[in-house]
C-alpha cells in the first residue's frame, strides 16, 4: 500500500483487485453508515482522500479551508471531521477549537505533514480523537476512521437514549383479544418496514403511543431513536424550540445551541402526539420540513439536514380540523401516508378483563389482589369514556383500597359501580301512579340494554331538576364532570 504525501502525485495503489479490495467490500456494510468531512486545502489529496473513502463505502463531503469546513457542519451531520492543520482562513487548530464549542459535535482526526511533539499535544488538548502524520496509508486512514465513528455513534446512542429516558413514561403491552385491535395490530405489521408517515387516530386513552412504540419497533430503525413530543403540552414558543432547536443568541437566555427533538431523531422515528394542537406558524414550518428533509434552529441561517420518519397521532376528527381551517390540509396529507384507527374500550367490551387483569400486574405490586366476579361485571358493563387510561386509574383505586386482598364493588369508583343510580333512588320524587312509579314491574319498565338505562335515568333525574346540572349530578350521585361526559356521550348537552 502506498503512503499518502502532501504532495505526490501517487497516492495509492490500484484498489481494484487483491485483499485489499476484498476487505473493503467485507466491511462496506459497517461503514456506509459513517458520514465524513475532509478538510484540506490541496486540492489534489483532497479529490483523493474523497475518492478512496466513498470507494470504502463512505459518505463524503470535502472543504477547501476552514471557512468551509464550519459551514457544511451548520447544514449537515457529520460522524468523523478529517482537518489539515494548516488551511488558510481558519486554521485546523482553530476549526477544532470552534467544533468543540458545538453541542454534539463530530470525532476530530487532525492531519498534518509538520508534525511536532507540541502540536500533537495540543491538538489532544483540544479534543482531537487522533492525530495523523503524512505520509499515512489508506489502511491506516480507514482503522482511525471506523474507530472514530463508531466512538461518535455510541455517543449519540447514549445522548439520545439519555432523551428519551427523560421523556417518556413506562408503557404496558400492548393487551388484547378483540378483532378490532387485532386487525389495528395487524395494520401495524404491514405498514412499520417501510418508510411512510403512519397517522394514528383514536379517543383519549385507547393506546395511541404504544401503537406508535410498536411501529417504531417492527421497523428497520427500531436500532435508532424513538423521540416523542406532546403538541399540546407547550406554548406556542416554547413549541418551536423544542421541536426544531435554537441558536446560541436566538432569544433572551439562550446562551448555547439547543438541538431540537426532530434533530435528535435523526435515522428514527419522531412520534407527535395530539399534532392537530400544532399552531399554524409551525404546521407550515414541519410541512416544509418534512417535504425537504431539512430546516432551521430558530434563529438559524443555515439548513439542516435530517432522516426521520413522522408517526403522529390525534383524538380530533380529521374532517373537522380541516373544514374549520385549524389544520392544513396539505400537511394532513403528508403525515397520513397510512392512517390507523383505533376503536374505544365500549366498542370492545371482550378486552376489559383481559386488560384488566395486565394493569392489575402493574399496579399490584408483587402479589396484587383479585377481582371479585360482581366488581369484574361492573367493569365490563361501563362505557369508559376515558378507555385504558380511565381503567387503569380506577384499578390503581381500588388496589389502594383493597381489603383481604379483594376487589369488591366497594373499592370501584362510584360511576363504575353504579353506572345508573338505582329506581327506588331517583323515584322518590315521582308521582305515583306514573309510568316510573316502583310499583310496576321492573322488566315492564327497563330499558332494553344498559346504555338505554342509564340515559334514560339521567334524562328522569335532568327533568326533576329542571335541567339544572349540578342538583343533577347530587341526585344520581355522581361528580359534575361524569355528568358532563355522559351528556355529550347521549346528546343531552341540550334541553330538548
Amino acid at each position: 500500500m502506498a503512503a499518502i504525501h502532501s504532495r505526490s502525485r501517487h497516492y495509492f495503489h490500484d484498489y481494484s483487485t487483491g485483499g485489499e479490495s476484498n476487505r473493503r467490500i467485507e466491511g462496506l456494510s459497517e461503514q456506509q453508515a459513517a458520514r465524513i468531512l475532509i478538510a484540506e486545502d490541496e486540492v489534489n489529496l483532497r479529490l483523493v482522500l474523497q475518492k478512496e473513502l466513498e470507494r470504502l463505502g463512505y459518505r463524503v463531503q470535502a472543504a477547501p479551508d476552514g471557512e468551509a469546513v464550519l459551514r457544511k457542519l451548520e447544514e449537515s451531520n457529520v460522524d468523523v471531521l478529517l482537518c489539515d492543520i494548516n488551511m488558510p482562513r481558519i486554521d485546523g487548530m482553530e476549526v477544532l477549537r470552534r467544533v468543540h464549542e458545538r453541542p454534539n459535535p463530530p470525532e476530530v482526526i487532525m492531519l498534518t505533514g509538520q508534525a511536532t511533539v507540541e502540536t500533537a499535544v495540543e491538538a489532544m488538548k483540544l479534543g482531537a480523537y487522533d492525530y495523523l502524520t503524512k505520509p499515512y496509508t489508506i489502511t491506516e486512514l480507514d482503522v482511525r476512521v471506523k474507530q472514530a465513528a463508531e466512538k461518535r455513534r455510541l455517543r449519540v446512542d447514549n445522548l439520545r437514549l439519555r432523551e428519551q429516558l427523560a421523556r417518556q413514561s413506562a408503557l404496558p403491552e400492548i393487551v388484547s383479544v378483540s378483532d378490532l385491535m387485532k386487525e389495528a395490530i395487524r395494520l401495524v405489521e404491514r405498514v412499520a418496514p417501510s418508510d411512510a408517515s403512519v397517522l394514528i387516530t383514536g379517543e383519549s386513552g385507547t393506546g395511541k403511543e404504544l401503537i406508535a412504540h410498536a411501529i417504531h419497533r417492527l421497523s428497520t430503525r427500531a436500532n435508532s431513536s424513538f423521540i416523542d413530543l406532546n403538541c399540546a403540552a407547550f406554548q406556542e414558543s416554547l413549541l418551536e424550540s423544542e421541536l426544531f432547536g435554537y441558536e446560541a443568541g436566538a432569544f433572551s437566555g439562550a446562551k448555547v445551541r439547543k438541538l431540537g427533538l426532530i434533530e435528535l431523531s435523526d435515522g428514527g422515528t419522531l412520534f407527535l402526539d395530539e399534532v392537530t394542537e400544532l399552531p399554524a406558524q409551525l404546521q407550515a414550518k414541519l410541512l416544509r420540513a418534512i417535504e425537504t428533509r431539512t430546516f432551521f434552529r430558530v434563529g438559524g441561517v443555515r439548513k439542516v439536514e435530517v432522516n426521520v420518519r413522522i408517526v403522529a397521532a390525534t383524538n380530533r376528527n380529521l374532517e373537522s380540523v380541516v373544514n374549520d381551517g385549524s389544520f392544513r390540509s396539505d400537511l394532513l396529507y403528508r403525515i397520513n401516508g397510512f392512517q390507523i384507527g383505533l376503536a374505544p374500550l365500549r366498542e370492545r367490551p371482550e378486552d376489559i378483563e383481559p386488560l384488566a387483569q395486565h394493569l392489575l400486574q402493574h399496579v399490584g405490586g408483587t402479589n396484587p389482589p383479585a377481582l371479585e366476579a360482581d366488581a369484574l361485571e361492573a367493569l365490563r358493563s361501563y362505557s369508559w369514556p376515558g378507555n385504558v387510561r380511565q381503567l387503569k386509574n380506577c384499578l390503581e383505586r381500588a388496589v389502594i383500597l383493597a381489603n383481604n386482598g379483594r376487589i369488591t364493588l366497594v373499592e370501584l369508583p362510584p360511576e363504575v359501580a353504579r353506572p345508573t343510580v338505582s329506581f327506588p333512588v331517583l323515584m322518590a320524587s315521582v308521582p305515583a301512579g306514573s309510568d316510573a312509579d316502583p310499583g310496576f314491574p321492573a322488566a315492564a319498565s327497563s330499558p332494553a340494554s344498559l346504555r338505554d338505562m342509564e340515559r334514560q335515568q339521567i334524562l328522569s333525574a335532568l327533568e326533576q331538576t329542571g335541567w339544572h346540572r349540578g342538583k343533577t349530578a347530587e341526585i344520581l350521585g355522581i361528580s359534575p364532570s361524569t355528568l358532563y361526559r355522559r351528556l355529550r356521550d347521549y346528546d343531552l348537552e341540550k334541553r330538548r
